[in-house]
């Protein structure tokens, strides 16, 4: 049986719409550098206010 990665060893980066750091997860395996945001909120959020 193989070993489990511990959380803290998964890649993180922050939300360029909050600036929170959020970690990789399984379902972004093949599109993680395409990811930018945390959360669909902040996705949305980014998408209704303008960045200065």
């Amino acid at each position: 049986m193989p070993k489990r990665t511990a959380k803290s060893d998964l890649p993180q980066k922050p939300c360029i719409q909050c600036g929170r750091p959020f970690t990789w997860r399984k379902k972004w395996e093949r599109v993680w550098a395409e990811v930018k945001y945390c959360s669909e909120r902040c996705r949305r959020d980014a998408r209704q206010t303008p960045r200065t």
